[in-house]
């Protein structure tokens, strides 16, 4: 049974929240801010945590940067009013996986929650590897020019996938089907906005990126070394 940590100030939502995803078979535990949520991950492991982007004090956007500083790569579903481009740009830029505009179904949340939580297990593999570029399977760790890395979970997963098929292009639908499996909730706007935040992650200043896109082929990894490219 999957654990929930969520993180809404509002009471009556919170009590709706946590009644809806319990009847879903979650076991949830709230916190009424983000401090409070904070101090519970320094004590408590979650399987996925739901956030409210509007708190007093600590907002969601500062609960997700702060736990991503500190590598904690759980799941994250930001809950938000703001629909606008840009302000999802934010929010996935600041830590959260997947958000979910207000007003929405109960069903589509819990259906949210089931696809963060169908990542498969991580087994012992060899190291992947893409220049001074290294990705350990077994315990999702990432490194660069020997310097670690963190990733959350989806671009954690999306960078296996062209690790794997290192050289081969993939076009955004291809990788939506590959990566993203059945979640019929996630787009194409999901894997460009992933591939950025890859991007972002790995690359180093005034070199290639490691990640190639060409029209209409879409992305790989180049099968050459980019240790000392430039």
């Amino acid at each position: 049974m999957a654990k929930v940590l969520l993180v809404e100030d509002d009471n009556e939502m919170c009590e709706v929240l946590l009644h809806t995803l319990s009847q879903r078979g979650f076991t949830v535990q709230s916190a009424p801010d983000g401090r409070t949520a904070l101090d519970l991950l320094r004590v408590y492991q979650y399987d996925v945590i739901v956030v409210d982007w509007m708190m007093p004090g600590l907002s969601g956007v500062d609960v997700c940067r702060t736990l991503r500083s500190s590598g904690n790569s759980t799941p994250i579903l930001m809950l938000t009013a703001r629909s606008a481009d840009e302000d999802t740009e934010s929010g996935l830029d600041a830590g959260a996986d997947d958000y979910l505009t207000k007003p929405f179904e109960n069903r589509v949340l819990a259906a949210r929650l089931r696809a963060l939580l169908r990542r498969p297990p991580l087994t012992a593999q060899p190291v992947l590897r893409a220049g001074d570029l290294t990705l350990d399977p077994a315990t999702g760790t990432v490194k660069r020019g020997g310097e670690e890395l963190h990733l959350r979970p989806m671009v954690l997963k999306l960078l296996e996938f062209l690790l794997r098929h290192q050289g081969q292009f993939f076009t955004s639908d291809v990788v939506l089907q590959r990566v993203w499996h059945d979640d019929s909730l996630a787009s194409m706007d999901s894997v460009r906005a992933h591939i950025k935040l890859l991007r972002r992650a790995v690359d180093l200043p005034g070199r290639p990126s490691i990640i190639e896109t060409e029209r209409h082929r879409g992305y790989r990894i180049a099968p050459r070394p980019v240790a000392d490219e430039g």
